[in-house]
């Protein structure tokens, strides 16, 4: 896996962080991409250009890793952000967008526009545009060629979280785009999945809790059967299956990764 090369999204923090020390673990050289500053339509902290340096140097005692500051709404940033990876390791091998984030706590015709569009733009757009710049680099590689593009869906894309509308929205748009770019690729030997994941221990379920009142996100945890919050190692996990040769068979697939949230 040595000569694999991977970029990241929403890589500071979170699923994205858990991902990008997964796969520099197992030998990937990986770039490392957040946004790092805040965002001003949104009422909670963004990760910080700091904490993705901290990611960036943890990772990298395990192999070559790059941070990348680029906003996954700003297309010709994600195709800077392609061409450093390409440029600097001479591919690309898988793309993972795990960018997100979260706005909401009121019903869907109160919600302000400005965050709607900012969780909209994120959330399916920033997954649209890391196709549009990424694929092109995959189907760059030689034959045979094994390239994966995943992205991070959500439980919230099969069921209806009230006050959460366009969140939901945007993780169904993104579980229906994955199927839909799985069909385009057939037979490049390029494959489009996705994880599906439930209430994980991150800053966006933290900003969930608060949107709904709630003194901490461990109140999310009874409503898995697993009985707890998730790891956003475990999801890491599974995206890291999904990037490597053994998720072969594997095109157009949402995983749940919800600790049976949607059950």
């Amino acid at each position: 896996m040595s000569a694999r090369v991977a970029l990241v999204t929403g890589a500071a923090r979170g699923i994205g962080a858990a991902t990008v020390l997964k796969l520099a673990e197992q030998g990937w050289s990986v770039l490392a991409v957040d946004l790092g500053r805040p965002d001003p339509a949104l009422p909670y902290a963004m990760a910080t250009e700091d904490e993705l340096a901290a990611v960036v140097d943890k990772a990298a005692a395990h192999g070559p890793v790059r941070g990348h500051l680029a906003d996954v709404r700003d297309p010709a940033a994600l195709a800077a952000a392609v061409a450093e990876a390409e440029q600097r390791w001479g591919g690309l091998d898988a793309a993972i967008a795990a960018a997100g984030v979260i706005a909401g706590g009121v019903p869907m015709w109160e919600v302000p526009f400005a965050q709607e569009d900012a969780v909209l733009d994120v959330d399916l757009r920033g997954v649209l545009n890391l196709a549009r710049a990424a694929i092109p680099a995959m189907l760059r590689r030689p034959e045979p060629r094994s390239g994966r593009f995943l992205a991070v869906a959500s439980a919230a894309a099969t069921r209806g979280l009230p006050m959460l509308a366009a969140y939901c929205a945007a993780k169904a748009g993104v579980a229906g785009f994955v199927r839909a770019l799985g069909s385009e690729l057939g037979g490049s030997g390029v494959t489009a999945n996705a994880v599906s994941p439930g209430s994980t221990d991150t800053p966006i379920l933290a900003e969930s809790a608060r949107l709904y009142g709630l003194p901490d996100a461990e109140r999310f945890a009874a409503q898995q059967p697993v009985g707890r919050l998730l790891d956003p190692v475990e999801v890491a996990s599974v995206l890291a299956f999904l990037a490597g040769p053994d998720s072969s068979a594997m095109t157009g697939a949402v995983v749940p990764v919800d600790g049976g949230l949607a059950l």
